[in-house]
């Protein structure tokens, strides 16, 4: 027996700093569409969306560019202002190019630091969620008292990958579902036991919500997957990894190192 699954987004118009964001999904027509939301759909909301609810809007025309952010915008064509806030959202600066710096932000990496002028009104930044895994938990948590149903949630960003062209999601906050779930013991399709397959469930339901989400003007902040038939559970955070044993960062730890010598 095959299951039906369903990815749909949810419009809600535009989020304005202090909205309640889950009034508005649960509120929105498309929810009504589907029924309402049921036990066991994740719900996956769009980063930019949320940080807007929380408030999180930063204003250029507050900020002072330091010497560093000066020194970063001439040499990465940048406004200074806009590369001070990505400073103070980074844990580390490791390089850029034009219009964009690489950071490292909660043991990941990625451009600006998460900071975004799009779907941003004029004049205006908007960072990453202060806490996505505590907004996750909060929001799942309000479902359950205003729905008494249980639901997993995920907080997606866009982002580019290393030598590819677009974006695709990525999950930044995440829980009542496992983030990753570890194939290692399983046999492939010849009978071989798999040793490192580990599945980026959390990732990879960001990455089919953004395809309805967008990235544009399409007030699509939310999107509801149904019918993968995850189990629910209490489990919050993704997963993350050492950087020795990312292949990527660890492999240019490894010839920062060499030039070193």
């Amino acid at each position: 027996m095959k299951n039906n699954y369903s990815v749909t987004g949810i419009h809600t118009g535009i989020i304005r700093p202090g909205d309640d964001i889950i009034g508005a999904i649960l509120d929105a027509e498309d929810t009504d569409d589907m029924g309402g939301l049921k036990e066991g759909d994740i719900i996956v909301i769009a980063e930019s969306a949320l940080a807007t609810s929380e408030s999180r809007l930063i204003r250029l025309a507050d900020i002072s560019p330091s010497d560093r952010a000066k020194d970063l915008g001439l040499r990465y064509e940048m406004d200074p202002r806009v590369a001070e806030v990505v400073i103070n959202e980074s844990d580390s600066v490791v390089g850029g190019i034009s219009g964009f710096l690489l950071c490292m932000k909660n043991g990941t990496l990625l451009p600006n630091a998460g900071v975004d002028a799009s779907n941003a009104p004029p004049g205006y930044l908007v960072p990453l969620p202060e806490d996505p895994d505590r907004s996750a938990v909060f929001i799942r948590e309000e479902i359950r008292k205003r729905k008494g149903i249980l639901t997993g949630v995920i907080i997606a960003d866009s982002r580019t990958h290393a030598m590819r062209v677009g974006c695709s999601g990525v999950a930044i906050g995440c829980a009542g579902i496992p983030s990753v779930i570890d194939d290692r013991g399983r046999n492939d399709l010849f009978g071989r036991k798999l040793l490192v397959t580990k599945r980026a469930v959390a990732d990879n339901i960001a990455t089919a919500a953004e395809l309805v989400m967008g990235e544009a003007d399409e007030c699509v902040p939310a999107a509801v997957i149904r019918g993968l038939g995850l189990p629910m559970t209490e489990q919050t955070g993704i997963e993350e990894i050492a950087t020795r044993d990312c292949l990527f960062m660890g492999t240019v730890l490894n010839i920062r190192k060499k030039d070193e010598v």
